[in-house]
């Protein structure tokens, strides 16, 4: 398995209606997100400790909120704010 991102919970849905540039965005520093977790934790699927703590990245028109699972090598996107700005 090797490292991805991906929507979890309503921020799929919340995907579904925001605009493409704002997603663009999103998914530009998700994908920083994932290269920084999988030079960090080079063997993630035998990873036995907690899990980091997740965090807010502000992107133009908005944020979004993530999480890492190491052992399942994902950085899962939990929630997107849209602002408009």
């Amino acid at each position: 398995m090797s490292w991805t991102w991906e929507y979890a919970f309503g921020a799929e849905e919340a995907a579904r209606s925001a605009p493409s540039a704002f997603l663009t965005q999103v998914e530009h520093k998700a994908a920083e997100l994932v290269r920084a977790a999988e030079a960090l934790y080079v063997h993630g699927r035998s990873h036995n400790a907690d899990d980091p703590k997740g965090g807010d990245v502000t992107v133009p028109g908005g944020m979004f909120t993530y999480q890492i699972v190491v052992r399942s090598e994902r950085v899962y996107v939990v929630q997107l704010t849209y602002l408009g700005w």
